[in-house]
């Protein structure tokens, strides 16, 4: 029997995987594919090439840092979309266009620098105030703007409504003089877009994409780990960092995959209802006591974590009642993209 790799996969159908970023480029006039952080799972670099096999003109990054892994991949212009403080030498001087949110920021340009401008949505997280906007203008010269961005919020409640508020801020910019050319825009939907360009004819629209872009069809990869051995629990065995005892006669699966890959890494999230209320305090009561589900699938199932997951590996306990699987098999794993760090990726 071969050696099984300790690996953690993520398998890659290409094929499909690549119409979708067609559909999208398709569906959105003037895309810039964002790129940033763990490359959603595939990596900057990887995310870079496909960018250049769309035929786009430019992409996001998140921060400066992120530049260099992309620029081996991709030769067209790169915004950063974190806005730029004193650090201007950190910028390549050929194809990045930096953020700017505030006026200080501004006022310190050396000169030739092509900047977009944020200006201060619903958001409330960084970007130029209304009251800003009235200084700009005279701190423009020698600089090359390239247009405004409108980072928008993701849910619609509490009377949100971001083309409106896209548009309020077009009209404040041109009242102050100020070109609107181009606007660099947030997580509009397609309707939204369609209906700011209606309205604004003259602008041109570049929507920031990144995770419809990138994993809007989850059917097109999967991630898995490997099986690395098989033990045969009697019931009272003692097992794991933590001694746990099995509770009754188990299968104790040896899995790879583990925190270093992003396996069972959440962020909070928000709980809307009292049905999302109630699977929270389900889930939270199952932790209490020791019992956590796993991302981990065998036979149709999510299987239970035996104890929380190693850096590399995981532990897992399933019933004797069902054929456990053998060294070497793969389970899959359902994993947050934008944590996911495997081994490799492979194509299918």
């Amino acid at each position: 029997m071969p050696e099984p790799r300790m690996t953690f996969t993520l398998s890659v159908d290409v094929g499909r995987w690549r119409a979708h970023q067609r559909s999208v480029l398709d569906a959105s006039p003037g895309l810039v594919p964002v790129i940033k952080g763990n490359g959603y799972g595939f990596g900057n670099a990887r995310l870079a090439a496909e960018a250049s096999l769309l035929g786009v003109d430019v992409v996001a990054v998140g921060i400066v840092d992120e530049v260099e892994a992309v620029r081996s991949a991709f030769a067209g212009d790169v915004l950063v979309l974190t806005p730029s403080y004193d650090i201007p030498e950190m910028l390549p001087p050929v194809g990045v266009v930096q953020t700017v949110a505030h006026l200080d920021r501004l006022r310190a340009l050396s000169g030739g620098e092509r900047i977009v401008l944020e200006c201060l949505t619903s958001m409330h997280r960084h970007g130029l105030s209304a009251e800003d906007i009235a200084q700009v203008r005279e701190l423009l010269n020698g600089v090359r703007l390239e247009g405004f961005a409108f980072h928008m919020p993701i849910d619609r409640h509490g009377g949100c409504d971001p083309a409106s508020e896209v548009g309020d801020w077009l009209r404040r910019l041109t009242a102050a003089g100020l070109p609107t050319d181009v606007a660099w825009v947030s997580h509009l939907t397609a309707t939204e877009l369609a209906e700011l360009r209606a309205a604004f004819p003259t602008t041109v629209f570049r929507p920031r994409v990144g995770t419809s872009l990138w994993l809007g069809d989850r059917s097109a990869f999967t991630a898995r780990g490997t099986v690395l051995d098989v033990h045969r629990l009697a019931a009272g065995t003692r097992y794991g960092y933590r001694q746990r005892k099995a509770l009754r006669d188990s299968w104790l699966v040896v899995v790879s995959g583990g925190t270093a890959h992003g396996v069972a890494l959440e962020a909070p999230r928000t709980v809307r209802g009292p049905v999302g209320r109630a699977k929270e305090l389900a889930v939270g009561s199952l932790a209490a006591a020791n019992r956590s589900l796993s991302p981990f699938r065998w036979a149709g199932r999510a299987r239970w974590f035996a104890e929380p997951p190693h850096m590399q590996v995981s532990l897992l306990l399933m019933p004797t009642t069902v054929r456990p699987p053998a060294i070497g098999d793969e389970l899959c794993c359902e994993v947050r993209m934008t944590t996911l760090r495997p081994d490799r990726i492979t194509a299918r």
